[in-house]
């Protein structure tokens, strides 16, 4: 029995079916984003690109850890980097992980706050 998604341009999905595939795959990303630091760092790339120095400040880690988590996004596909002078610059990949991570987020500081939950 199909699931209806919510109309809004920012949730609406792929006309096509999911699979195994596309479900060990989405898996894999909220493995990724499971961890506090990679989803304040990605989090932070949804409002914008940054450099290692602007995350590290911004998620309140050690500079190596950020570049880990960093490297294991780049891996896994979520953000990319590109050179800016001696600067590397992150950004991320694509929309969707954009709003996933923004909705996540969200819905934390619902379920933090105690407001109520809306569409």
């Amino acid at each position: 029995m199909p699931v209806s998604e919510p109309s809004s341009s920012a949730t609406r999905s792929h006309t096509h079916p999911s699979g195994a595939a596309q479900f060990a795959t989405a898996a894999h990303v909220f493995s990724l984003l499971s961890d506090p630091t990679r989803l304040h760092l990605v989090w932070s790339l949804a409002r914008g690109e940054a450099d290692v120095n602007t995350l590290t400040e911004a998620s309140g880690a050690a500079r190596p850890a950020v570049s880990q988590h960093l490297a294991k996004l780049r891996l896994a596909g979520l953000v990319q980097v590109r050179k800016d002078g001696r600067r590397s610059v992150y950004s991320l990949h694509d929309g969707h992980l954009r709003r996933l991570v923004i909705e996540a987020v969200n819905h934390a500081d619902h379920t933090v706050t105690g407001a109520p939950p809306h569409d």
